[in-house]
């Protein structure tokens, strides 16, 4: 008979600890993370929460679960704010109030090359270069972008344009591009507008202007009034552009944040300005884990939000949180400059917070809205189904395949909140006959669900499968040899067929023991089936032709006598991909290293289907 182990002594714990600074991480008696924290005196902090105090509802809740506790000495405060907030994304504790948000952030990109681009990139920062921002929204960098390409004339156009262009685009002409492309801008020029438009993404209008007067005063000295009249051109843009800035807010560098709180439901507003321009608002919407102090997620969201992008010169909160110095100092160390968290303002500034408190208490009505209205479509999944609970976690299955070509199987996921993008999976499928869609549905399942039963991993409440009959019959053959239970409290299987005509609303929903359902175009629950499977079939078919089309790119050089995997590369990478090698000529293609005359028009031929022409043209 195994004892249960001993209550965790948290004052003995603590006066075992040093007064240093540090972070503290409490752990269930499952080893999962409940609490991440940081102390300026681990020894003060960490006794505190088993002082004997009363405390809130939450708090007492968290320390009935702790089993032990791990901590980790840092040489300032200030560290222990950088290793807290490392720790909370990547453990995702239990009690912490998290920053969720799954879009990337959109930035301004000018490229690193010898003519470099001016373009808005989202997603991971990979490609070299100087990154500007990030911006609250896409509608901000767009305007940015269309105001600087007025003003600098860099190119926007991908590499593989760039590198193959043989006139002047449509940008060109309408006097957004200078079209280096073709050789009309000297190198040292464009140079210069790339550092100028750095200057002005940087927030150095003062420098820009002041470079600018300086070197239209130079140009007119040495008499090139061509020059002098372009600099005079930009200038005047430059200072009409800080003239309406400064109307719309004297703010040079600035975030304002304001939080709305129903409950424990959370919404965070950010108004951006840089350069005295303002950009917008975003709304993001913590999650609280309990927490319904609006001071408490702020300060959360503050110290996770700027501990991954780069925090303004001055950062504007509607009302006061703790620890302010020491974010101060955190930020000022990170940013090489001093970084101001205020909270308390008069004047423009006052404004500002106002509006996006406003703008909070309104997104977050509206995401209130959206969540009573997805909570009405999960009661009425529920009881469609004759489910004992709304389910809380739903995925479905769908394949797509041209003709049995590049067969590829989607799983999608829902939660009580909407799509959870982060654990969407595709599935190359191979090894089984073409077209063969039950053999490809199984073989998908078969490695989603294997790998969860092998790594006691999480499994769906309900599982849709878009197909009829037979379909159904594969999903439940497969999770009955896993030993997956598919009955009543387990995995509930339901295909997804299409109605009469295949009109949407008209679909029937085929469950295991034979049932048919037929909700119609009025059951909220039906609709969100709809969505999951809608989401599934875009999923997939993206995945299918992402695959396909990468299968024939290379199938069509690999088919080509005499172009191996290395000299393939090089096409591709000299061209910028395929797109870029097919649009070039024969004679370019004899250019690139390796590549002769006689290849470079076997190459051509074969991308523009004259293969018989040329081999008709071939000796012997």
């Amino acid at each position: 008979m195994t004892t249960a182990p001993p209550p965790f002594d948290g004052k003995a714990f603590a006066r075992g600890l040093s007064t240093a600074p540090g972070v503290y991480r409490m752990f269930a008696a499952d080893d999962s993370v409940l609490y991440v924290g940081k102390a300026g005196a681990l020894r003060k902090r960490v006794a505190s929460y088993f002082s004997g105090q009363p405390k809130p509802a939450r708090t007492m809740a968290m320390l009935a679960q702790v089993a032990r506790m791990e901590v980790t000495v840092t040489r300032t405060e200030a560290e222990a704010l950088l290793l807290e907030n490392q720790l909370i994304k990547s453990l995702r504790p239990r009690y912490n109030v998290l920053l969720r948000d799954d879009k990337s952030y959109p930035y301004v990109l000018i490229t690193q090359e010898p003519w470099p681009r001016l373009a808005l990139h989202r997603g991971p920062r990979n490609v070299p270069g100087r990154y500007f921002g990030p911006y609250p929204g896409v509608t901000a960098v767009r305007e940015t972008l269309n105001m600087m390409h007025k003003l600098f004339k860099l190119r926007s156009c991908e590499d593989s344009v760039f590198r193959n262009r043989s006139r002047p685009c449509l940008q060109h002409q309408i006097g957004r591009c200078t079209a280096p492309c073709v050789g009309l801008v000297p190198a040292r020029e464009y140079a210069d507008a790339v550092r100028r438009a750095t200057l002005f993404l940087e927030g150095r209008s003062d420098d820009l202007t002041r470079e600018l007067g300086e070197a239209m005063e130079a140009a007119s000295g040495r008499l090139d009034f061509e020059e002098a009249a372009r600099l005079r051109d930009l200038l005047s843009g430059v200072r009409s552009l800080q003239a309406r800035q400064y109307v719309d807010g004297s703010a040079a560098e600035l975030d304002v944040l304001a939080v709305a709180m129903h409950g424990t439901q959370a919404c965070v507003l950010l108004l951006a300005f840089r350069d005295g321009r303002n950009l917008g608002t975003r709304a993001f919407f913590p999650k609280t884990n309990g927490s319904d102090n609006p001071a408490e997620v702020l300060a959360a969201f503050v110290s996770q939000y700027y501990g991954e992008q780069p925090p303004p010169r001055e950062i504007v909160l509607d009302r006061a949180i703790d620890d302010i110095p020491l974010l101060e100092e955190a930020f000022t160390a990170a940013a090489g400059r001093k970084v101001q968290v205020r909270h308390s303002v008069r004047g423009e500034r006052a404004g500002y917070v106002d509006l996006a408190r406003r703008n909070a208490e309104l997104s977050l009505a509206t995401e209130l809205g959206s969540q009573a209205a997805q909570q009405a479509r999960l009661d009425s999944l529920q009881a469609l189904l004759g489910l004992a609970a709304p389910p809380q976690r739903i995925e479905c299955f769908d394949i797509s395949h041209t003709m049995g070509e590049a067969t590829v199987a989607s799983c999608v996921v829902f939660d009580a909140d909407g799509a959870v993008r982060g654990q969407y999976r595709r599935y190359n499928i191979t090894g089984i006959e073409p077209g063969d869609d039950y053999a490809a549905m199984q073989q998908a399942l078969q490695r989603r669900f294997r790998r969860a039963v092998e790594e006691n991993g999480v499994l769906p409440d309900l599982l849709l499968i878009d197909g009829g009959a037979g379909q159904v019959a594969q999903a439940r053959g497969v999770l009955d040899d896993l030993g997956v239970d598919a009955g009543d409290g387990g995995v509930m299987i339901v295909g997804v067929a299409k109605g009469e005509e295949r009109r949407a609303g008209h679909e029937r929903l085929l469950l295991p023991d034979g049932r048919e359902l037929r909700p119609g175009t009025d059951s909220p629950g039906l609709q969100l089936i709809q969505q999951v499977r809608d989401e599934a079939h875009r999923f997939a078919i993206t995945g299918h032709r992402g695959r396909r089309q990468k299968a024939r790119s290379v199938s069509r050089l690999e088919d080509i006598p005499g172009i191996g995997p290395r000299r393939r590369a090089s096409l591709l990478k000299h061209f910028g991909g395929l797109a870029g090698l097919k649009a070039a000529g024969a004679e370019e293609i004899a250019k690139v290293d390796g590549v002769s005359e006689a290849l470079a028009g076997r190459i051509y031929a074969t991308l523009h289907g004259l293969q018989d022409e040329a081999a008709g043209r071939q000796p012997g």
